[in-house]
């Protein structure tokens, strides 16, 4: 008899992207945090030059602007640093369509081929079904379970969302009911 794999031996990568304009075709930061055995493990956080103009509303809401990408790597360039991170695991974001998105886009402008598709876990989606009457954005989910955010900064809500979907975890969620696959 097989034994069935719980949710904390699998390895997760949380991420989140800020975007330079209303197109969300380039991102203008990354953060990364990945979560092995049940623990946030390791973070990673970077600044990216879309090569592209900034819109006013993105640079209110993020703080990110075209002097501080300035000296920052250009996508594929950072790409060879995380791309091993990841394709090591599980991918979570908050309202995951979005920042998959932003990242195929990416990936299709600089010509970069990845894989064909990727598994992910969406914390927004998770919480409609676990916490069916209340709001599900970022903020509020953190105000809910006193987690720390300084939103839209994608090291804050990366970290955010992980431990976001660790306290998911802890509240007995199976996640293999909430994998998806997107396309690449």
């Amino acid at each position: 008899m097989r034994k069935e794999r719980s949710a904390k031996m699998y390895r997760y990568v949380a991420f989140d992207v800020e975007t330079p304009n209303r197109f969300n075709n380039r991102m203008s930061a990354i953060g990364i945090s990945v979560i092995e055995d049940g623990v946030i493990k390791d973070s990673y956080f970077s600044y990216v030059n879309p090569e592209t103009r900034f819109d006013y509303f993105n640079i209110k809401l993020t703080g990110i602007d075209e002097r501080t990408v300035r000296n920052a790597p250009v996508f594929p360039e950072l790409w060879k640093e995380i791309e091993p991170i990841m394709s090591g695991g599980i991918l979570v974001a908050h309202n995951a369509v979005f920042d998959l998105g932003v990242l195929r886009k990416c990936l299709q402008d600089y010509g970069i081929s990845w894989k064909p598709a990727a598994k992910y876990c969406c914390t927004a989606r998770i919480g409609r079904v676990l916490l069916p009457d209340m709001h599900h954005r970022l903020n509020d989910l953190c105000d809910y379970y006193g987690i720390c955010l300084d939103h839209h900064k994608a090291d804050s809500d990366s970290h955010a969302c992980a431990e976001i979907f660790l306290r998911y975890m802890e509240a007995g969620m199976q996640e293999k009911d909430f994998i998806r696959t997107y396309s690449f």
